[in-house]
């Protein structure tokens, strides 16, 4: 981890000292100059001396800021970039002559578009929800669940919320929904229970008709902090459990329910949560669906998505869908006209939407809250909306 975060430390430096020729040849003056590099050192120093030299397992909240203000100075340099390479090989070809002054100019025109579009992110985004709805079709589902409505939401991570307002946004924007059934798909906090107490009224405000249910995320568990003793932790764990049925919610640990419409049913599955590498697997996906039968319609919540290609798309019961969480979208990425990128890409192969095999579904939320960065640039908060219908 360490070595990572120099790493990009000193890409960024590098980066910040090929795109001061542009602001060497718009302007001699050593304020500027002066500016440029200090706000930068500043920043740099600051990310080294907190990762470097913190005690704590616990990342103190300087960190996301930092984070941040780093994002900030090095991703517009890094675009604009290419516009001072391309002259550079021109340059070689004609003697090295002096840089452009309009070549420069539009490597700062180019840099400004992200830094803009970071800013809001950075500021406003962590509050931008997003609603993204789809329909999905399912030849075996009972006539009375034809248009039935669910809303996702996941990782929620109260322990970083400070705006009450805009997190009272998106539940209203939840409950406006008027979806039939609410599932939460795991990561309520960081790391402690105590950081969903001042939110615990407002979350209960959301309303289903068919009721609200829920499953732990890799977070949930308190394996990221240091405790007094494994019983303080075991404690912790409990009172999180507590905190999902004041909200409302019916909390599913490797278990199943029966959703009833009409007097016809489609079964929910709960599991714990299940992560490839170094994340736990608590999940017990057998012990789930061990009294489920095989010619229901079933939904899965289970908060990792690598869950559904290792375990869940080549099970024996047929599971339709599946409902994951984790990813965040790695809270940064492109998404427009279509095409959508994120660095998270390459360590999950599903990482955010839609995706079917076999005829089953993975929906992968990108998530109603934040951790780490301190909001959210290109890839926005999210509630999903889906509606199944039989077809």
């Amino acid at each position: 981890m360490k070595k990572r975060v120099l790493y990009i430390v000193l890409l960024w430096l590098f980066a910040d000292a090929y795109f001061f020729n542009a602001v060497t040849t718009l302007t001699a003056n050593p304020i500027w100059h002066w500016v440029y590099w200090s706000a930068d050192i500043l920043i740099a120093t600051g990310v080294i001396t907190i990762i470097f030299g913190r005690r704590g397992s616990e990342p103190p909240r300087a960190i996301s800021w930092l984070m941040g203000l780093m994002l900030l100075s090095a991703v517009p340099k890094i675009l604009g970039m290419p516009v001072l390479l391309i002259e550079d090989i021109t340059r070689l070809f004609r003697g090295f002559p002096p840089r452009s002054v309009w070549v420069s100019e539009l490597a700062l025109v180019v840099a400004a578009i992200p830094f803009f579009g970071l800013l809001f992110g950075l500021t406003r985004g962590r509050h931008h929800y997003q609603i993204h709805k789809h329909t999905l079709y399912f030849p075996d589902l009972p006539e009375a669940f034809d248009g039935f409505t669910l809303t996702q939401l996941s990782d929620i991570h109260a322990g970083s919320f400070s705006d009450a307002k805009g997190v009272n946004k998106g539940i209203d924007m939840v409950n406006a929904q008027n979806s039939d059934l609410i599932l939460f798909t795991g990561d309520m906090v960081n790391n402690k229970a105590s950081e969903m107490t001042p939110w615990i009224n407002d979350f209960a405000r959301l309303q289903a008709p068919y009721g609200k249910y829920s499953v732990l995320g890799n977070h949930d568990y308190g394996d990221y902090v240091k405790w007094e003793s494994e019983a303080v932790k075991d404690a912790n764990l409990v009172s999180l459990k507590g905190v999902h049925k004041q909200i409302g919610f019916r909390l599913l640990l490797d278990e199943a329910v029966e959703i009833e419409k009409d007097g016809q049913t489609i079964t929910l599955i709960g599991v714990e949560n299940w992560g490839k590498g170094g994340f736990h697997k608590y999940g017990d996906l057998e012990k789930a669906v061990a009294k489920v039968d095989d010619s229901q319609v079933k939904i899965l919540m289970s908060h990792d998505p690598s869950h559904w290609e290792a375990k869940t798309l080549n099970h024996l019961k047929h599971i339709h869908l599946t409902l994951s969480g984790h990813t965040h979208g790695m809270q940064f990425g492109i998404e427009l006209f279509g095409f959508k990128w994120s660095p998270v890409k390459y360590v999950y192969k599903q990482w955010a939407g839609l995706y079917k095999q076999k005829d089953r579904y993975l929906y992968v939320n990108r998530g109603f809250g934040f951790i780490g960065l301190k909001g959210r640039v290109g890839i926005w908060p999210e509630i999903t909306v889906l509606t199944l219908k039989k077809g």
